[in-house]
């Protein structure tokens, strides 16, 4: 029965890949928002835990506001998100029973990358972005608190997710704010973002399960 609904989001997975890259439609809204609601009702029958339950749904309704046109979307599909990676965060730190900072002594590189990451967007993101300055700075530090309370936990299916979501996030945001509409290389980076992104939260259930 847990393995009906993430059969059903991979195969809807699999079927938005050629939609990534055609205009905005209801039936392409639809398709890309029913993998991770799949995946949140696998979590819920399996019991993993409200957060990590809430954090995929919320993702859904995040994919569902990125698959529309216009800001006010574009920033709702954001508010999910950062509420979705907030949700994981405190399932894995409850998993972990860990502090945050506790990343910088088991695992310091990886811990400092992820930084050094984030405050790099200072200089080829954030100023790109207009007037979503802010909402992005803000969804930039969420994202990367995430990826350090994944570094809590023990290296495995849940810290690949997490690092997989984070590098989908990093090729569309130079696909959103770097990358013009004729650019050469904008199909390829749709499929990517998908692929890493799709790839990251099913791994990321994949370990709850795992657990």
């Amino acid at each position: 029965m847990i393995y009906l609904p993430i059969l059903l989001g991979l195969g809807f997975a699999a079927a938005y890949f050629p939609l990534s890259s055609t205009p905005q439609s209801w039936a392409r809204s639809i398709i890309k928002t029913v993998p991770l609601l799949a995946f949140a009702l696998a979590a819920y029958l399996a019991g993993l835990g409200p957060f990590l339950v809430v954090g995929l749904f919320l993702s859904a309704l995040g994919d569902f506001g990125l698959s529309r046109d216009g800001d006010a979307p574009f920033l709702y599909g954001l508010s999910a998100f950062a509420l979705s990676h907030l949700a994981y965060i405190l399932h894995f730190l409850g998993v972990s029973d860990a502090q945050i900072w506790d990343a910088f002594s088991t695992v310091p590189v990886a811990a400092i990358i992820l930084v050094t990451l984030m405050v790099s967007t200072e200089l080829w993101l954030a100023t790109h972005t207009g007037h979503l300055q802010w909402p992005v700075r803000i969804y930039v530090v969420i994202i990367g608190t995430m990826g350090l309370s994944a570094l809590t936990l023990p290296f495995g299916w849940t810290v690949v997710g997490a690092g997989l979501f984070i590098l989908s996030d990093v090729i569309l945001a130079i696909n959103l704010f770097r990358m013009s509409d004729t650019h050469h290389h904008r199909l390829k980076a749709g499929y990517a973002i998908w692929a890493f992104y799709i790839t990251g939260q099913a791994l990321i259930l994949w370990g709850g399960l795992q657990a």
